[in-house]
């Protein structure tokens, strides 16, 4: 999928007050403009890391540019359904959603003249207008954007937000941006029209497994690896399985894969979790399964079908902090 660059010159619009639930340990890279370590900062020295602090304060610039791409067209409904969180666009490629660009973290101070941290949410222009009229959509938009900062950041936000008089924390810098040109609409001006990339890449079996079953990779996808937590369901004609991936980021989802096989379902994230479902093995003593340690719910999903290897989808949902795995 091919990327365009374009400029950014944000529109501010309003902006919200939360703050850190709890000390985070981040990148330098991750939080742009901070400056070095000193004895006014925010930050400890940890070589190319540094510590944000709980309970420190956070503004969340929303602004408005036309070059950000608009949401896709859709009816009220499948807006409702999105803003209800019932529609996940990586599991139904029709579905609605809305894109964002989101800056670096930056230093700043409240009123208070206490230490803080600034970051732009930077949405298309053509929804601005139901965004200020429409109270319930405001909302969408601003979890939304709490959302995005924290798969972006490995921070964790309140959402026990304030909503302070001004239209922006500081001034929005200008900025160039890569943008895949498949998430602009067509007829857009910045839209190309090329064949999308299927989401679900064919991967080689693990190494050793000789003769093992046909796979598919789905997620290269959101501490030493342990066993992860996970439940499953019946959605419609799918099984539907939800790991708990609480400490994933987007810098581990290049080198992350999951695998599914008719009988097994195997997930591995570097240096934080490995899972290894196998739907034909009898549950063991280190079983970390809610439902095999349950019992009952193990064996009723060991009797169904076979996954349906083909047709499985899975997403990362990072505010829930979970993969969901339908197959």
């Amino acid at each position: 999928m091919s990327s365009i660059s374009l400029p950014l010159d944000p529109v501010p619009g309003f902006c919200v007050k939360s703050k850190v639930l709890s000390q985070a340990v981040v990148p330098r890279t991750a939080t742009g403009s901070l400056p070095q370590p000193t004895s006014t900062s925010l930050s400890d020295t940890l070589g190319a890391l540094i510590t944000i602090p709980k309970g420190l304060k956070v503004f969340v610039n929303i602004a408005w540019d036309a070059n950000v791409p608009p949401p896709p067209p859709g009816s009220e409904d499948v807006i409702q359904k999105a803003m209800r969180g019932e529609d996940y666009p990586e599991l139904n490629p029709g579905g609605w959603f809305v894109p964002v660009v989101v800056s670096d973290l930056r230093d700043d101070k409240d009123k208070a003249g206490q230490l803080a941290l600034v970051i732009d949410c930077v949405f298309n222009t053509t929804i601005k207008s139901r965004t200020l009229k429409d109270a319930d959509f405001k909302a969408f938009i601003i979890e939304l954007a709490l959302q995005r900062v924290e798969s972006q950041t490995s921070l964790s936000l309140s959402r026990q937000i304030g909503t302070p008089n001004i239209a922006s924390k500081g001034k929005l810098a200008t900025r160039q941006v890569l943008v895949p040109e498949l998430l602009f609409p067509p007829g857009h001006p910045h839209h190309k029209s090329e064949t999308k990339t299927n989401l679900i890449q064919e991967i080689a079996s693990l190494p050793g497994a000789a003769s093992a079953p046909r796979t598919k990779g789905i997620l290269k996808s959101t501490s030493n690896s342990h066993t992860p937590m996970w439940t499953w369901s019946k959605n419609q004609c799918k099984i539907r399985i939800m790991i708990d991936v609480p400490n994933v980021t987007h810098s581990d989802i290049p080198n992350s894969t999951l695998d599914v096989e008719p009988r097994r379902v195997i997930l591995h994230v570097p240096s934080l979790y490995d899972l290894d479902i196998n739907l034909d093995a009898a549950p063991g003593p280190d079983a970390m399964s809610r439902h095999e340690l349950l019992g009952e719910g193990a064996l009723e999903l060991k009797s169904l079908r076979d996954l349906d290897v083909d047709g499985a989808k899975a997403v990362w949902k990072v505010a829930e902090k979970v993969i969901v795995l339908l197959a």
